[in-house]
């Protein structure tokens, strides 16, 4: 019971005619579903906005994509995206849930954002997912989902930094590629002794 799967942000709006869609972010489920028989357990992390979260754009009124600096530092200001009680927030509906363990939802602080599974974006204050992990003796991570260059980058990097043994399966996931951000992610990730797996 040591080795647990994280499933990313399978959503809606992540997957294509979703409001934050990345590309081929619906080919991976079927994929997903198949790997979850391989682990004893099974997270899934859901990005969970309220309307009007600081990281969006329209709340700033500004151009998606574009940055601004937070107090935690600098911040992608994203298409308003996974708000609560919006279809956009569910997960992809073949996605299979029933083998979750734990759902964490992430990002519902309208001040702050998470692309984390354990910390949020001022790169301290835990989302509790480290703790529930420990207590369950789970030493050895895979992650995989949507996006490969931000959330499951960021939880796959801070997992390593826990001490967790980290495999992301990027051909189980994909990516966002924003100026550069999947060549950074790749690099950094190894550089946090993140092993990449494309299966």
């Amino acid at each position: 019971m040591t080795h647990a799967l994280i499933v990313i942000d399978v959503q809606n709006d992540f997957c294509p005619g979703g409001a934050l869609a990345v590309t081929g972010g619906d080919d991976i489920v079927p994929g997903l579903n198949a790997l979850m028989e391989d682990f004893d357990a099974v997270i899934l992390t859901q990005d969970y906005h309220p309307a009007g979260h600081s990281s969006f754009a329209s709340t700033h009124g500004a151009d998606p994509m574009t940055v601004t600096e937070m107090p935690y530092g600098p911040q992608v200001l994203w298409p308003d995206h996974c708000v609560i009680g919006s279809p956009g927030v569910a997960f992809h509906k073949d996605l299979d849930t029933s083998r979750a363990d734990m759902i964490l939802r992430k990002g519902y602080n309208p001040a702050i954002d998470s692309y984390s599974a354990f910390f949020e974006n001022d790169h301290s204050t835990p989302t509790g997912l480290e703790g529930y992990l420990r207590t369950r003796g789970i030493e050895r991570l895979t992650l995989a989902g949507l996006a490969t260059d931000f959330c499951v980058n960021f939880s796959a990097v801070d997992a390593a930094k826990l001490g967790f043994e980290v495999t992301v399966r990027t051909d189980l996931s994909r990516a966002i590629d924003f100026d550069g951000s999947l060549a950074a992610a790749k690099a950094g990730m190894a550089a946090a002794g993140v092993t990449l797996s494309d299966g």
